[in-house]
């Protein structure tokens, strides 16, 4: 009864699993398509962002198929247990989402094109599900690094809210929250560019079909 609950609504910080001080698995050195470190530090010209979309294999791969991206790693973020297993993610009872941690360059790419990434390969209006896929850890979220990003990532949920309610669609159920207060766990290897090693694995990840616009808070500025 208790996992079943938590499948439809967040745990708070007392209901949630403690979870453990360092993650008791490895994960891999380098990125198997693009080559890079996957854990920091990373060099001082490039930027990090965070989001969360649905299952995480086939979110990756949105983000490392992106140019301007050096590094891509899948993880868990958003919710209270620290250092959580891919199993326990899955129980509801972290709090945690499925998240992507983009590290960019921004001369080359810019938070505006990812937001836009973001938006366009998934339904950010379905809440606690992505598809087929239901789950708290399902949940479409952005966690920006700064204030600028946050500005950025709200100006363009209002403009995507907009065309997206005149395509038929609800309210758009993303969280925006700042990076600093949700740390991101990596997940377990095998979950790392899960898609380019088992090229025909499961992608739970569909957009609508409603084309973002992005430089908005740009324009807006």
């Amino acid at each position: 009864m208790l996992f079943n609950r938590f499948k439809t609504a967040l745990p708070t910080a007392e209901e949630a699993l403690k979870g453990r001080p360092e993650r008791d698995f490895t994960v891999p050195d380098q990125h198997t398509v693009l080559g890079n470190p996957l854990l920091g530090p990373y060099p001082d010209h490039l930027r990090v962002a965070d989001f969360g979309l649905g299952c995480f294999w086939g979110a990756e791969r949105k983000f490392w198929q992106t140019e301007g991206v050096w590094t891509t790693l899948v993880g868990y973020q958003g919710g209270h247990t620290p250092n959580p297993t891919y199993e326990e993610v899955c129980s509801g009872l972290t709090g945690h989402t499925e998240a992507v941690r983009v590290v960019y360059d921004p001369a080359k790419v810019s938070y505006d094109t990812l937001l836009k990434v973001f938006w366009e390969s998934h339904d950010p209006t379905q809440g606690f599900r992505q598809g087929n896929d239901a789950g708290t850890q399902y949940r479409s979220a952005v966690y920006p690094h700064s204030p600028a990003d946050q500005q950025t990532a709200e100006a363009s949920r209002t403009a995507y809210q907009s065309v997206l309610k005149s395509s038929g669609y609800g309210d758009i159920t993303t969280e925006i929250l700042p990076a600093a207060d949700r740390p991101f766990y990596p997940a377990e290897g095998y979950h790392q560019q899960y898609l380019d090693k088992n090229p025909a694995g499961y992608c739970g990840i569909g957009g609508t079909g409603v084309s973002c616009p992005v430089g908005v808070a740009r324009a807006e500025g």
